[in-house]
């Protein structure tokens, strides 16, 4: 998976990022006819997951539908299963990394690891990715760094003095009883219960009520598997909720720490604060390459490609179509045949093989689809 393309080559396509993105849209090149392509990540294939904390499991679940014509919600590829894989319904991130490993094994994917992307240039009609190993020269450039080693670490004043929960390689290495979680979502409703599991007392702080949400869409509203744990014994004893209270600031107090929130109220705690406030994600790396979304984001095109720079792609997480954000893996893989076949149609290439993913929901061309809300 190592092959270091030459100086003078001229690549198809370059990637960035070997995760779950990575890996998903690199199959989908294949599946296009594209070979002349290589994906180059800074660590090891899956490396974000494999740092996940040891206790923290994915909140989609796992099982292989495939024998009727569904796709395991926590796969990238057709054909895989993370369930019959790993046989696990949750799986850890270490677990899902061995995962996404086996898949580039298996389809043999032009994956160079070690090598991290410095700067991207658009040059005439193609790009220079300038990275650690030298420059790479392409036709098309798709970004998949992710999100997770890109954590939002400055949300207000004193936040450098919290600990992100990224940055955790296991909440069993928390030492204290009386903790202070800020963010609500899944990454703080995740430490808070497994601190709550181990007799400790947390206090969680969010900006909203995500926990009562009435959205049915995970992307802003709690996943069921993480609600469940709301309703634990250990979690409804020990966690206390502090909906709508926003932390303004995190200080240093008494040898601990004081934590003051925008209605005026200040809480001690002896314990580092943690910080839950999610991704700042790898996309402000390339956003001289993007036009920018109000909301930070890349705009996108129909293709999820530059709106100013033709040729470069985003893949993952922070894909952003109107109001409709694609977060999860089983969202933001329903877009790997889109960018695929729009590179391929560039090349001249057919790229049929692609039509197989709309009949395993992998092909979202009509976003007009999205968006639909449970009704019971």
């Amino acid at each position: 998976m190592n092959n270091t393309p030459a100086p003078d080559d001229l690549l198809d396509v370059v990637i960035v990022g070997a995760g779950a993105a990575g890996v998903g849209v690199s199959v989908a090149l294949a599946h296009a006819g594209i070979e002349n392509f290589v994906a180059l990540e800074r660590h090891s294939v899956g490396a974000s997951f494999a740092q996940w904390p040891a206790e923290t499991r994915f909140i989609t679940p796992s099982f292989p539908t495939n024998s009727v014509g569904m796709l395991d919600l926590n796969s990238v590829v057709i054909g895989t299963s993370a369930a019959w894989s790993l046989e696990v319904e949750h799986p850890t991130g270490r677990q899902y990394a061995a995962f996404l490993k086996a898949i580039a094994g298996h389809f043999e994917l032009p994956i160079q690891e070690g090598v991290d992307v410095l700067r991207i240039d658009r040059s005439g009609e193609e790009f220079v990715v300038e990275t650690t190993a030298g420059p790479v020269r392409a036709r098309h450039v798709i970004w998949a760094a992710g999100d997770f080693q890109y954590p939002r670490l400055n949300s207000f004043e004193g936040s450098e003095l919290c600990l992100h929960t990224a940055l955790l390689p296991s909440y069993a290495e928390l030492d204290g009883d009386d903790f202070i979680v800020v963010g609500g979502y899944e990454s703080g409703v995740d430490v808070a219960s497994h601190l709550a599991e181990r007799g400790k007392r947390v206090r969680l702080f969010d900006l909203g009520s995500p926990w009562a949400s009435e959205s049915s869409d995970p992307s802003v509203a709690l996943s069921t598997f993480s609600l469940e744990r709301t309703r634990r014994p250990s979690y409804t004893e020990r966690v206390e909720l502090f909906p709508d209270t926003a932390v303004t600031a995190v200080a240093t107090a008494n040898a601990g720490f004081e934590v003051a929130t925008a209605d005026g109220q200040r809480f001690r705690t002896p314990v580092q604060p943690l910080l839950a406030g999610g991704f700042a994600g790898s996309h402000p790396l390339v956003m001289d390459l993007f036009e920018s979304r109000e909301d930070g984001f890349p705009l996108l095109n129909e293709h999820d490609g530059s709106t100013v720079v033709p040729g470069i792609y985003l893949c993952g997480a922070a894909v952003r179509h109107e109001s409709h954000i694609f977060c999860f893996i089983y969202k933001y893989r329903q877009r790997f045949a889109v960018v695929a076949k729009a590179i391929a149609t560039s090349l001249g290439l057919p790229a049929e093989e692609l039509e197989m993913y709309r009949m395993w929901g992998m092909y979202l061309d009509d976003l007009s689809c999205c968006g639909q809300e449970c009704v019971c």
